[in-house]
């Protein structure tokens, strides 16, 4: 069992998180109807070769798994492949550039300080409700062009959407399950499509507004596209560093020795992030769809067929990383696959960075030390294919 497993308690979905993994890094679960890649060089290939492990899950997925109406995936750009993933990865890449990103560092630290501030006054400080949630998701809502005041609405939508503990699988589900993501879905596209209707009257300097006024190939893109590009930006765009965060101060309370050389030399900072994303990976998994029959790790894959990459397995795989279980910030290299790989890697990676590195500095300074309450354990969320603290109460 690992220290994680031992200090916190550990939904049994994570199960990478219970200690070494047995078994073969590819597997197929008859139950479920799946493939699981769990091996680090056979996760590596399925990432870096988009033409034989595409990205467009929906066309394998049992039409009786699919909601009847009120859907589409047009625009989703992590379920697209190349050229058409290029061009609309190009349209919004220059609003996450270094220097943007960089210029926002002013920005986070004071709304830090701020919610900060608010917890302080309440006299008690939850981190995932007074800042790691917050934090991300008034600085997205600003880069996008939404009211941030409204972020209690996206949290609703994303808990929704998130907070559910069924394993992933192509056995048929029941009505119920899927009108309880339909319905998240349909209000948080309705809020959107209001948004961008508002934008093509009334521009702004903001994401929004570039995509409604973006063309491809000549053309305009249609109205669902842009919600959908939206839905990404604004849910991808608050939650990784919800994730990352909360992540990140449970590993330094965790290894005390780590947060004490943390706080001696800033300069180690982004090392410290760098193992919160391969020790606990906050995207822990992404599905893709075989385009031909291929062989991968010793097994043979037909086509057609779901494939499930688990990122946060292979970034425990001691024939990439030697004591994997390990929380080290000073691990040299340390290739992990936190934010993905090859063309799909995460494009707000930056941002994520900047984020966690401005509020891990920020409640280095006013918690010494930053410690969990014992009498208040820290919930994680029961999401298989997400590794991210629901609740974490500090001293």
């Amino acid at each position: 069992m690992t220290v994680i497993a031992e200090r916190y308690h550990i939904p049994e979905q994570h199960f990478w998180l219970h200690g070494p993994r047995s078994g073969q890094p590819v597997e197929f679960d008859a139950s479920a109807g799946i493939w699981n890649v769990y091996g680090y060089p056979e996760l590596h290939e399925v990432l870096m070769d988009p033409a034989t492990f595409s990205s467009d899950t929906m066309r394998v997925i049992p039409k009786e798994m699919l909601p009847k109406e009120g859907f589409s995936l047009e625009g989703f750009i992590t379920q697209i492949d190349p050229p058409e993933h290029g061009k609309l990865r190009k349209l919004v890449s220059s609003a996450f550039t270094r220097k943007v990103v960089a210029d926002l560092e002013p920005r986070i630290a004071a709304l830090t300080h701020e919610l900060l501030d608010e917890a302080r006054d309440r006299g008690r400080f939850e981190l995932v409700t007074d800042l790691a949630y917050p934090l991300p998701v008034i600085v997205i809502a600003e880069l996008l062009g939404v009211p941030s005041s409204d972020r209690a609405l996206f949290k609703k939508w994303a808990d929704a959407l998130f907070q559910r503990d069924a394993k992933p699988s192509l056995a048929k589900r029941r009505e119920e399950d899927l009108e309880a993501v339909m319905k998240p879905w349909r209000e948080m596209s309705g809020y959107l499509a209001d948004h961008a209707a508002e934008r093509k009257l009334r521009p702004r300097a903001d994401l929004l507004t570039r995509l409604v006024e973006a063309e491809v190939d000549g053309e305009r893109l249609p109205d669902d596209q842009v919600v959908n590009f939206a839905i990404i930006l604004l849910l991808a765009g608050h939650i990784t560093t919800t994730m990352l965060l909360g992540n990140t101060v449970l590993c330094l309370d965790a290894f005390p020795d780590q947060q004490d050389k943390a706080r001696a030399d800033r300069s180690t900072i982004p090392d410290v992030i760098e193992e919160s994303l391969r020790f606990l990976t906050p995207f822990a998994a992404v599905g893709r769809a075989t385009t031909r029959e291929v062989e991968l790790g010793g097994v043979t894959i037909p086509a057609d067929q779901v494939v499930m990459g688990w990122l946060a397995v292979a970034n425990r795989d001691p024939r990439q990383f030697p004591n994997p279980d390990v929380f080290d910030p000073g691990r040299d290299p340390n290739p992990h696959v936190g934010f993905g790989r090859g063309i799909h890697f995460c494009l707000g990676a930056p941002l994520a960075r900047l984020e966690g590195r401005v509020a891990l500095n920020i409640l280095l300074d006013r918690f010494n030390p930053l410690r969990t309450d014992p009498d208040d354990p820290a919930e994680l969320m029961p999401t298989p294919t997400m590794t991210g603290v629901r609740r974490l109460a500090l001293l």
